[in-house]
């Protein structure tokens, strides 16, 4: 009998709302934004050295939240320069997001915005098709790795499009994440399909050993508070369960069995901490900043 379990990404509406609630639910964005703040001055120190326009890419940009961020750095390293900020995101909804957050933010008067409303790999397509290899001071992957159907072909085609004092810099879940823990053990019980794949920054550094190409990697610690995921019928609980499973109503599609080994193993100290009466999943990310 095949399995009732769906793919998250089949419902991309679900799939939103369960992204959203876990971002309010984790430091993700918050351990970002303190590495924008730390780190990221020092990686982007010369890559608009005797340039007048500095390009751009971010590769699955979301609604801008991190984007923004990184373009203040970049402003602040190069004021007045003309920056040209192209954005590779599939949803609409999100780029909607984006546009309203370029609308409410202020000085951004030299940054040119484009959306390209593709995934990486339609965009991928269209450059060869139009054999075009336009070439970037800056590109980022923010949490967007899982969804390439092929990683190291995707991280060599952007990786080919730097200039020589660009940096291209990843960041994903960290291999020492409960990401790993749960990921590695049920990855063949999970329903995956083609749309997403299971890849931390361990498997990252394999590729990138593998293909000698030079890297720095930083580690973010991060947590998701999944306290509510314990609690019976919560609504919250139901869609963050279905984030960290990646599987559409997974709390009512769920083999019984299944789902109390899962529930157990996100208690379990490989997955989460338990203090002050919360479940905090470990969330750890990597920042890995490659070079031409």
């Amino acid at each position: 009998m095949a399995s009732p379990m769906r793919s998250l990404f089949t419902d991309p509406d679900r799939y939103l709302q369960s992204f959203r609630l876990f971002l309010a639910n984790s430091t993700e964005h918050q351990c970002m934004q303190e590495f924008m703040e730390s780190q990221l001055p020092a990686v982007i120190a010369s890559i608009g050295n005797g340039k007048s326009t500095i390009n751009i890419l971010s590769v699955g940009g979301g609604a801008g939240e991190i984007d923004l961020v990184i373009l203040s750095k970049v402003q602040a390293r190069y004021p007045g320069v003309t920056i040209n900020n192209d954005v590779i995101e599939p949803s609409a909804d999100q780029i909607f997001k984006y546009k309203e957050r370029v609308a409410k933010t202020s000085n951004l008067e030299n940054v040119k915005f484009t959306w390209h409303e593709e995934t990486a790999y339609e965009y991928e397509s269209r450059m060869n098709a139009e054999k075009k290899s336009k070439k970037w001071d800056f590109i980022h992957m923010i949490q967007m790795l899982y969804y390439v159907k092929d990683v190291p072909v995707t991280i060599q085609y952007f990786h080919s499009l730097l200039e020589a004092q660009a940096k291209l810099l990843i960041i994903l879940v960290s291999g020492t994440s409960g990401w790993e823990t749960l990921w590695k053990k049920y990855k063949s019980s999970f329903p995956l399909d083609d749309l997403c794949s299971y890849v931390s920054s361990a498997d990252i550094k394999r590729m990138l050993d593998s293909a000698g190409l030079k890297y720095q990697l930083h580690e973010l610690p991060s947590y998701m508070d999944i306290t509510s995921c314990f609690i019976e019928g919560n609504k919250d609980g139901e869609l963050l369960l279905d984030f960290l499973t990646e599987t559409s109503e997974f709390s009512k599609t769920a083999p019984p069995e299944l789902k109390r080994q899962v529930m157990e193993d996100l208690r379990k100290p490989e997955c989460s901490e338990q203090r002050d009466g919360k479940v905090l999943f470990n969330n750890n990310l990597s920042v890995i900043v490659i070079e031409p």
